[in-house]
């Protein structure tokens, strides 16, 4: 069955990339789709037609961009995707971010109720604190999805309707800014639409900038969590064990966190005592080389999983910002037991 699936996939993808012939690519302008999308974007938010064209006409469709979206990393199994994020330099390099941002963590986490380690773990899995924020121009990934991926285009069209408008309110050339292959921008790694909505001006110099300026990444991340629910002080995520098959019915409920921990105890699910019965959560269940492993992921796990709606995901950036929380608080003992 995975291969049918795998083969079915491959097939598609093909079939995308043979559509993205040169010719098609130089021809954007001229295609019924795209001139459909400039009406709406005319009417709706008084573009000038003639300028669009002048911006697109500078767009490269590319074959690329479409291998890269069908082949996401949260595709592979646990065991292979937690050994890309769980690495020393990275907690290292999010240590060594703290350090240098501390007070700005500190004041994100006063005003949004997220704590630093979270915040530092997000950056830290999207762009390795800064250092890879993407190769693509940002237009030329949008619109090829928009445009030449038929399994997300209403999506991606959506998302770049919001890059235009983000670049004429923030007064940004849309041809040269740069992200990843799905259209992400800046340090956290924010679409559009998310930029639009959640991206602030925490240094007070009123712009919001999410590529150079580290308190407003530090701040849009926070308040990105805020604004999807995040709890202050609650619990991300516990390891559980099952037994018998009852919990499979828990777990069929998917990710979002609406059973109470009650129900996980009558279901053959052992969760530690110190969690409540009346709290809710969702079971998730990672692949292991030899077995899977269980975890209760209450609100605030899910809230991870609004930034990137995969299990996989929200456990990396938790048990990375664990590693880091616990190197960051070795090194201030340390620093303090030297001072003494």
């Amino acid at each position: 069955m995975h291969m049918v699936k795998k083969s079915c996939r491959s097939a598609l993808v093909a079939l995308l990339l043979l559509s993205l012939s040169p010719a098609a690519a130089g021809n954007l302008t001229q295609r019924d789709d795209y001139k459909s999308f400039v009406d709406e974007m005319v009417s709706r938010h008084q573009f000038n037609g003639d300028l669009l064209d002048r911006i697109f006409r500078k767009v490269n469709l590319q074959p690329s961009i479409i291998e890269a979206i069908t082949r996401p990393a949260e595709a592979k199994p646990w065991y292979q995707y937690r050994p890309i994020f769980m690495k020393q330099a990275r907690i290292r390099g999010g240590v060594k971010f703290w350090e240098r941002h501390a007070d700005t963590l500190r004041r994100a986490e006063e005003k949004y109720g997220v704590p630093p380690q979270i915040i530092v773990a997000i950056i830290g899995v999207e762009t390795r604190y800064g250092r890879y924020t993407g190769n693509y121009r940002v237009i030329d990934a949008l619109s090829t999805l928009a445009f030449d991926y038929p399994p997300r285009s209403r999506f991606f069209r959506s998302e770049l309707e919001h890059y235009l408008l983000m670049t004429r309110e923030e007064q940004i050339d849309p041809l040269k800014m740069k992200g990843s292959y799905a259209g992400a921008m800046g340090q956290p790694q924010f679409i559009a639409s998310s930029f639009r909505s959640y991206a602030v001006d925490f240094n007070g110099d009123g712009h919001r900038d999410l590529w150079e300026n580290e308190e407003d990444v530090i701040g849009s991340v926070a308040n990105y969590f805020k604004r999807h629910g995040w709890e202050r002080g609650a619990p991300v995520t516990a390891q559980v064990s099952v037994t018998g098959k009852g919990y499979r019915e828990i777990l069929e409920k998917g990710i979002k966190p609406d059973t109470e921990l009650k129900q996980f105890r009558r279901h053959g699910i052992e969760v530690p005592k110190q969690y409540p019965d009346e709290m809710e959560a969702a079971l998730i269940e990672l692949e292991t080389q030899d077995s899977q492993e269980y975890w209760a992921g209450m609100k605030n796990f899910y809230v991870i999983t609004r930034y990137n709606h995969s299990a996989l995901y929200a456990m990396a950036v938790y048990q990375l910002s664990e590693a880091i929380l616990e190197r960051y608080q070795s090194r201030s003992t340390a620093a303090k037991d030297s001072g003494n």
